[in-house]
Order: C-alpha cells, then structure tokens, then sequence
C-alpha cells in the first residue's frame, strides 16, 4: 500500500539541493507535495517589502520551473497558512508537513501555531534547519548566555565542526495529481503595477541555478582578493549572493563549502567572516525580537531624534548634495542592493549627520533591498546608530568626502550613480561644495540646480550628535 503524502512547505528556502525538510520528506517513500502559502500579512508589520515582492515572483517562478523539470510542480494557495495546511490535507491525505525554520518573532510564533494545530488534527508536523550553519541556541557563552559581541561569538562557531557536506537535488519527485488546484506565482500580485524594476532584471538572476552560479564565479575570481577588494564599491569585489541566502536559493552550507573548498579556510576567511556575521544577526534576533523596532542599549530609548521629513526624503531620494551617499541611495533605488562600505556610510550619515531615528532607515531598506532579511537589516542599523550589539561607537561618525577619497579615490563610483557630476575632475566630485562657480559650469554643474547643495554642514552635524549622545550618557548616569 502506498504511503500517505507528505507536505514540504517551501517559505525562504526555495531551492532543491542541500534542503533538509525536502530531504526528510523524500526518504520517508511517500509522495511529496511542494507547497507555497501566501500570507504576507501574517509577518506584520515585516511584511515583505516592494523589492522583495518582486525577487519573491521570480523567486517562486524559478522553483516551479525546476520541480517541474524533475516531474513535480508547486501548489500555490493563500493563507491563513493553517487554513490552507489544514485543506491540503483534507485533500490529499497527506500525514505529514515539513517545513524549514525561519527566526523572525512573528513568524516564530506562526509557526508555533501551526506545528500546534497540526498536531491537535493528527498531523506529523515537523520544522527542520537549513536556513543558518548553527541554530540560535547552539552558541552560546560558558555561563549559556546568548553572545553580544561578534568576535568571541565567531570564534566559538569556529570551535565547532566543520559545516557538512551539501547534500544534492534529487534527480526526480514524485508527480502531483492535477486534482490539486494552484494559483500561479502570477496570481499573488507581487509585481509592481507600475514597472519600476527594470534595473533589477538587468542587475540579477533570481532562483537556484542563478544562485549557484554566482557562488562559483566569486569563489573563482574576486573571493580571493575580497579581503582587499570588499571595501572598493566601484570594483566588483563582494559576492552579491545576500538575496540569494535572504530567499533561500543558496543555504549556508552551499555558501561556506563554495568558497572554502575554492580558496581553502584561511584565504577565504575574510569572506566566511561576512557568512558569520550573518549567523550572529540571527542569533541576536532570535534572543533578543524586540530590537527590530526597539535599541538593545536601552539609553537610546531617550536619544533625541530629529524630526525631518524633509532631510529624510533627501536621503531616500539620492539628494544631499553628498555623491557618495547620494551615490548609494541611487543604487538602492535602482538595482535594489548597495555596496556593504557606503551601507555603513549612508547609515551613519541618515543617523547622525541628520540625526534622524535608525528605524526610518531600517524601514526605507526594508522596502527597497532585495536582500532583506529582518536580522541583518536589525542588526546593521542597530550597529551604525550605535545603539546595538557590537555597535560602532556612537562617536564614530563617518566623513563622507574623506571616506569617498580612501574606498572610491577615483570617484568612478559616484560617477557612475551621479552622473551629474561625471564631467568634474575625480577630485572635485567628493565635494563639489568647494569648487568655484565658474569651475562648476564649466562641467555644467550648479549647485542648488543641477546638483544639490549639501543639506547640512558635516563638522556641525557631527558636534551635534556628540553633543546629543552626551545627554544620552548623561541621563544613563542620572
């Protein structure tokens, strides 16, 4: 008698190869039924972002493409996720669901439900790893205490065994009846209305194969300069695969072994450093679900924000009269990702040249990126606002033209994003604020005109915030 299905429900781990739920579900003999629920709303107020939306269709596209190529498809319903669980199963028969864990807090407790719900109905509900190289709770200091710092967190992950081997993609799945109705990747409406996202496909290749792809042509070339090279953001010099591990096309295990079987542990450190990181983003997230919306020093509760939506908007814009952080904020806005160097720079200017609040960054990248992923976007403000694990002190504030003149010294990269400024010699694009008038026009730049003035008078700014984060220190004491 033939085994009772199994349900492998796909979120963001959409790929076939190295995928522990699939992998479970295939040895048990039965059939497996691939599914996809769509309930954005059940993430609030994380909901995917517009950028993510978009990479989420191609996403989904690309797996239904490979499943069919190995004799399956993908079932596509909408939640509420138990609802749509609890249906499938009343319609297939299935006896079991997988699905790979996710850590952001609502979707924790979602999960929490719906393993609840199952089990309450029956049903062998099981969530397996894939997501991360170590579970959140695996790490922790000697006294079982979750780490707030990076680098005794990295080298306790550093003590413990070497990733596993990637397992591969099975060579055929089991069909699924027709019987089964699906909607389309289509059908959920991701896509914007008005198409906005043509630097995007000219930028990247969603799904797994492009995923892979990328992985091997880093490890092959600029992984072994990216020590050098990652700080360099007119230089293709960083791996570009964060979407890619954001929606699961690429597990951390495929991303570790890719680029330390290439160029061996130690000449791949620099970037197997960057893979931790990320670990560590999830490890704070999963003990610590407040700090998506709330500081983890809890000092900055009181920090004295500015409120300037006109200073804001100049940022999400590209329009501070700064290139380089203009230059970043373009490149969002177009290809939905920016170079790792000018995110702290663009951070660091919105939080304390504008002194504007971290969360209306968070939330901007959270909409714009199509890598983003809660712990990570959590975890990089907290750390440029100074207000989070491991953060950069909060007197640390960036020098946009000096920091464009050591990572960008030929300005090629605010050429390319700020083409205004293109014809100025390389050294007179950093800041076009000191240049003569009649140097300007000659380039046919004006200030206030064809390129904004600077919205505020750094060395000020910069007082400013270390004035405003002594009232913090202040009040801590008090």
């Amino acid at each position: 008698m033939e085994r009772r299905p199994v349900i492998v429900w796909f979120r963001k781990d959409l790929r076939l190869s190295d995928h522990p739920a699939l992998g479970a579900a295939l040895a048990t003999g039965a059939r497996v039924i691939p599914v996809y629920i769509h309930a954005p709303d059940e993430e609030a107020p994380w909901q995917p972002g517009a950028a993510s939306r978009w990479w989420l269709h191609q996403s989904l596209s690309a797996l239904e493409a490979s499943l069919r190529a190995l004799g399956s498809r993908l079932v596509v319903r909408r939640g509420p996720t138990l609802q749509a669980l609890r249906a499938l199963v009343r319609e297939t028969g299935a006896t079991a669901v997988h699905w790979t864990r996710r850590y952001e807090p609502a979707v924790i407790a979602r999960d929490a439900a719906v393993k609840r719900g199952l089990r309450d109905d029956g049903v062998d509900a099981h969530s397996f790893g894939g997501a991360l190289l170590h579970e959140p709770w695996e790490i922790a200091t000697g006294s079982g205490t979750p780490y707030r710092v990076f680098t005794p967190f990295w080298k306790r992950c550093l003590e413990t065994a070497t990733p596993d081997t990637p397992t591969p993609p099975p060579r055929t799945l089991p069909s699924v009846s027709p019987d089964i109705s699906s909607l389309s990747a289509a059908d959920l409406g991701l896509l914007p209305s008005v198409d906005w996202a043509a630097g995007l496909r000219a930028a990247w290749s969603p799904g797994e194969a492009g995923a892979q792809a990328l992985a091997a042509s880093f490890a092959a070339g600029p992984g072994a300069d990216y020590a050098d090279g990652r700080d360099l953001p007119a230089q293709a010099g960083t791996s570009r695969l964060s979407p890619h591990l954001t929606f699961g096309e690429l597990s951390a295990r495929q991303a570790w072994h890719a680029v330390a079987s290439a160029l061996g542990q130690q000449t791949g450190q620099p970037w197997l450093r960057q893979l931790y990181w990320r670990e560590f983003s999830h490890h704070l997230l999963y003990h610590y679900p407040d700090t998506p919306e709330h500081p983890l020093d809890p000092r900055f509760a009181a920090f004295p924000w500015a409120d300037d939506p006109e200073g804001l908007a100049a940022w999400q814009r590209g329009r501070t009269g700064f290139p380089i952080i203009d230059a970043g904020m373009r490149e969002l806005w177009t290809t939905g990702w920016m170079h790792n160097r000018v995110r702290m720079l663009v951070a660091s200017f919105l939080t304390k040249d504008l002194r504007i609040a971290w969360q209306h960054g968070a939330a901007w990248f959270w909409d714009t990126l199509v890598d983003a992923d809660l712990a990570n976007n959590t975890l990089g403000w907290q750390w440029a606002a100074g207000c989070g694990a491991d953060a950069a002190p909060y007197f640390r504030v960036f020098n946009p033209t000096l920091q464009s003149k050591r990572y960008d010294p030929d300005s090629a990269y605010v050429a390319r994003w700020v083409p205004e400024l293109a014809a100025l010699p390389p050294r007179d694009r950093r800041s076009p604020w000191e240049i003569s008038p009649l140097a300007l026009a000659s380039a046919g730049v004006t200030l206030g005109a064809s390129y904004p003035a600077p919205v505020v008078d750094h060395a000020e700014a910069r007082q400013a915030a270390l004035a405003a984060y002594e009232q913090v220190k202040a009040a801590g004491r008090g």
